[in-house]
């Protein structure tokens, strides 16, 4: 049903630090381009930050130079290292291919940035 799934969300404090990882269904991210999104409450999904295949990366302003996206192309696995949390990084975040494709969602995993 799922194609990815995402782990290592949890409740943080400001300033505090995350790292997220994505589990991929075999070795797509190796021929196509991974992201990270993310959905605040009442808001809408929104791209975060991307990988190219030949590792290039891009963020959205709001978290570029505190978030670093990677992968590991012998685990199949992408990964979100997130610093300097702030209240309004609060969201259920997700990995996909970029651009994304429908059935590729999975049901993501919750940050919250809290004191």
């Amino acid at each position: 049903q799922v194609q990815v799934v995402e782990s290592g969300g949890d409740m943080v404090q400001p300033g505090g630090s995350l790292r997220l990882s994505c589990a991929t269904s075999g070795a797509v991210f190796k021929v196509i381009n991974m992201g990270w999104y993310r959905q605040p409450p009442g808001k809408q999904r929104d791209l975060v930050a991307m990988i190219t295949t030949d590792n290039n990366t891009r963020y959205t302003d709001s978290v570029r130079g505190r978030f670093t996206i990677s992968k590991d192309t012998t685990k199949d696995m992408v990964y979100l290292q997130m610093n300097n949390l702030r209240p309004e990084d609060t969201a259920v975040y997700y990995c996909n291919a970029y651009p994304a494709i429908g059935m590729y969602w999975g049901q993501g995993t919750p940050v919250t940035v809290s004191m």
